[in-house]
Parts: structure tokens; sequence; C-alpha cells
């Protein structure tokens, strides 16, 4: 698998925004419209605390198989803690995808509005320093992802702080992810042909082969390569909507490496940036014309449409 065609996706600085950012805007707009993929370098989220995470994230994985389970929460959708290996199912998949995953979200104050429908953080008792590194990591993609969607936001032609009242106190999720050692042999693929459900995913750990995109214009798999610490930012499903197609939200897969590669783990930390849960998701009138007409005349708030692919994927019952 490590042989097939890489995509030309480009890899911009998010340096340049604060110099140009409407040339920013532009480039990251004009890869997301061509791939629904861009890479992006100097993004601002310290290396020492990249560093820090992924030594976490091998330590949580590494911990016995029933200490994690007691950070599973039964019928609670894996919106927190532990979800187990095997578990999640793209969408239409015939095999459950070769994962195991933590989830972290927003912290959020006691009696907050949110409560009801963004779940309390799960921390484990060990890794030590889990909760402080991934509140920390939590909070810099954060930031991160507010200078992208203000280039979205540029890009098409809106304010450049048009996004921020819709993901102030959004339903982020930071997943840390494990792929295990698999047999030659495993049934299934590590993830499953799927596409994002949130606003914009940004991805840390792209670097170890196996992220394939598939490509709208010619119909084939391509090999997403990004430069090391470079981030890979993704189209999700909300966006996808709201810009009436606009911006693609791509198809996208694990592949398993050779067979010589398939006894070593392979991980990776995307953080799926969401909409407050209340936000409404209304197709963009600019993004409306005679030749692309409005394919959602009936909007629905981000909460309602995660909680319909939720129960899609299989993390909760219908």
């Amino acid at each position: 698998m490590l042989d097939s065609t890489s995509a030309q996706v480009p890899t911009l600085s998010l340096a340049d925004q604060a110099g140009d950012p409407d040339g920013f805007a532009a480039a990251f707009g004009e890869s997301f419209e061509r791939f629904g993929f861009a890479i992006v370098a100097d993004h601002g989220v310290p290396q020492d605390l990249i560093t820090r995470a992924w030594r976490e994230t091998e330590a949580l994985f590494a911990l016995p198989e029933a200490e994690k389970r007691a950070y599973f929460v039964a019928g609670g959708g894996g919106a927190r803690g532990y979800t187990p290996f095997k578990t999640e199912i793209a969408k239409d998949a015939k095999h459950v995808d070769l994962k195991e995953f933590w989830h972290i979200g927003r912290e959020l104050p006691a009696g907050h509005r949110y409560a009801d429908t963004m779940a309390p953080n799960i921390w484990p008792t060990r890794p030590e320093g889990f909760k402080d590194t991934f509140l920390e990591l939590f909070t810099a993609f954060d930031r991160a992802g507010d200078r992208l969607l203000s280039a979205i936001a540029r890009h098409l032609g809106l304010a450049p702080d048009w996004f921020d009242p819709a993901v102030k106190d959004g339903n982020s999720v930071l997943r840390l992810l494990h792929y295990p050692p698999i047999p030659a042999d495993a049934e299934g693929v590590r993830a499953g042909a799927h596409e994002d459900i949130n606003l914009i995913t940004l991805l840390l750990g792209a670097e170890e082969a196996g992220l394939e995109l598939l490509d709208r214009a010619t119909g084939q798999w391509l090999a997403i390569r990004p430069p090391e610490g470079a981030m890979v930012v993704n189209v999700g499903d909300m966006l996808q909507r709201l810009t009436n197609h606009v911006l693609p939200s791509t198809t996208h897969r694990v592949v398993n490496p050779p067979v010589e590669r398939r006894g070593h783990s392979r991980y990776s930390m995307p953080f799926f940036l969401h909409p407050a849960p209340d936000f409404l998701i209304e197709t963009l009138p600019q993004t409306i014309s005679a030749e692309n007409p409005n394919r959602y005349p009936q909007p629905i708030t981000a909460h309602d449409y995660l909680h319909q692919r939720l129960v899609e994927i299989g993390l909760i019952k219908g």
C-alpha cells in the first residue's frame, strides 16, 4: 500500500497568515475546494508539547486491557474516555475498524448551559501527566483551529471572525488513536473509508504512512505524506453542508501497512473541531446559485446532526 500515488496537496505555512491573510485564505480555500484537504506547517502547536503528548498516548494504550476498559462508558457513544478495539465502523462498511481510541472534550464550568449535551471528561489515574498535557494540547488545537476557520471565512467572503460565536464553547473532541499490530490475514482495515462529521479536522501523526484520500476528479486513492511536524487539515460534513458542497468533505481511510510493518503500532491525534451544540447548520446564501442549488433547505442543529451520524457509525443506538 505504501507505493500508492501521492496526493498533490500543497503544504502551506500558517505563519504566512499574519502578513497576508487574504493570500493565505485563498491558498487554503483552493486546496479545500480541490482536495477537501490541506497540509499546514508552522501551525503554532509547540513541538515539545506534541512530543509529550505522543509519550503520554503510548503509555495510555500500553496499560492493561482491564484498566483501560474501566474508562469505557457503555451507551456513552464514545464521547469521552476509552473506546475498545473493534468498536467503531465506517458508514456502510462490512468490517469494524482495527483501532482503539480515547476522547477528550472541552472542560466546562459547573452549571454551564451545554453541560446536559457535552459530557464531562474522564481522566485516567495514569500516566501521571496525562490530564495536564491534554488540556494544554486541546487549548493549542483550539487556537490553531480558530486561525484556520478565520481563513475559511475570508475565502467564503464572510467576516474573518464569522465562526467565532459558532465555535465558542464548541463540542470539539481530541481523539487519541492507537492502531495496534495486526496479523497478515486481518479482516478489514485500520480505518475504513469515511468522511468526518465535524467542521474541520486537524490531524497530527499522518507522517506515519497509511492515510489516503479519494480523489473525486479521478476516483483514485491518493496517499497523503505531509512533511514531519506538519498538520493535515480536512473538511468535515458539517462544513460541507454549511457551504452547500463548495468545500467538500472528502472520503478518506487508513490502510493496513505492508506485511513486514504489521507488527508495529500506529498512533495519531485528530482534533475534531465542532461548533456549539445549538449552532444551526444553515446553508450560506453565497454558496447557493442556479448551478449549485441549495441541497439542504432544512437547517439542523449541530447536536442533532452529530446524533444522527453517531448512530450511523455504531457508536450509539438509534
